[in-house]
C-alpha cells in the first residue's frame, strides 16, 4: 500500500516568532496514524529552526527548492546537500511558481530532482497544467510531457521521487478541482508511471486544498496526499487536513 503523505509548503512566508508557535503545535499535536506522514517545506533561512523544533518529532521537513548543482559559482543557491546537512527529508521541484518566475524548463526541474536524490532527499516534483491549457484541452499532454522528463532523468531512481499534480490555475486562487477531476489526471500519471516502473510512487494534489475539502479529495485511489500552500501556515488547518 502507498503512504499518505502532507506537505506544507510556506512559500515565502513565516518568522521566527510565528514559525516557532505554528512548528511548537504540530510536534506537539501531530500523532500519525500508521503509514501517514506530515512534513512542511519551508524557506532555506528557517533551516535550523526546522531542524531544531522537529528532530525529535513525527513531523519531517524539507526544502522548497535546490539547486540543480553540487556546488560552485551560483550566487543565492542552496544545494541539496546543504539542506540535507540540517536534516531536510525532502526537496521540492519544479514548483510552477518556479517554473513560470523563474524560468525553470523540464531539463532543469529533472536535474533538481536528480540531485535531490543524490544527496539523500526525496523529490517532490510538481506537474501541472494552465487555465488557458486546461481550456484547450491540453493537459494530458502538458503533464505528461512533464512527468516524462523526470521519469527518462531518473530512471530506474524514478521510483524513489513523490509526484505532485498542482493544477495551476487552482494555486492561491481559491479555486480547486474537483475530487473527480483530480482523480482523472492523477490515475493518468500512474498509469505513465507505471510504464516507467515506479507505479508505487505516491502522487499529491496541490491547488487551495482546504480541510473541508480534504476527506473527499484523499478518498480517490490515486490521490496520496495534498501538497498545501497557505493552509500549511495555520496549525489547526493544517492538521485537520493531515487527520482527513
Amino acid at each position: 500500500m502507498r503512504d499518505k503523505l502532507i506537505v506544507g509548503n510556506w512559500k515565502m512566508n513565516g518568522d521566527r516568532v510565528s514559525n516557532a508557535r505554528l512548528l511548537e503545535r504540530l510536534a506537539a499535536e501531530w500523532r500519525p496514524p500508521d503509514g501517514r506522514t506530515m512534513a512542511v517545506c519551508v524557506p532555506a533561512p528557517y533551516f535550523a529552526q526546522a531542524q531544531a523544533a522537529l528532530s525529535a518529532s513525527a513531523v519531517a521537513w524539507g526544502a522548497q527548492d535546490v539547486s540543480e548543482h553540487s556546488a560552485g559559482a551560483y550566487t543565492g543557491d542552496v544545494s541539496a546537500a546543504m539542506a540535507a546537512e540540517f536534516g531536510a527529508r525532502y526537496a521540492i521541484v519544479g514548483h510552477s511558481e518556479r517554473r513560470q518566475l523563474h524560468g525553470e524548463t523540464d531539463a532543469i526541474v529533472a536535474a533538481k530532482a536528480r540531485a535531490s536524490l543524490a544527496a539523500g532527499l526525496t523529490p517532490i516534483a510538481c506537474v501541472g497544467e494552465t487555465l488557458a491549457e486546461r481550456e484547450r484541452g491540453d493537459t494530458d499532454a502538458v503533464v505528461a510531457r512533464e512527468l516524462d522528463a523526470l521519469t527518462q532523468a531518473l530512471g530506474s531512481d524514478a521510483a524513489r521521487m513523490i509526484v505532485a499534480y498542482e493544477p495551476v490555475w487552482a494555486i492561491g486562487t481559491g479555486r480547486s478541482a474537483s475530487p473527480a477531476e483530480a482523480q482523472v489526471v492523477h490515475a493518468s500519471l500512474r498509469t505513465r508511471l507505471a510504464r516507467a516502473g515506479a507505479g508505487d510512487v505516491a502522487i499529491l494534489y496541490g491547488g487551495s486544498v482546504k480541510a473541508a475539502g480534504a476527506a473527499a479529495l484523499f478518498a480517490m485511489a490515486d490521490i496520496d496526499g495534498a501538497l498545501v500552500g497557505g493552509a500549511s501556515l495555520d496549525a489547526d488547518e493544517f492538521l485537520m487536513i493531515g487527520r482527513a
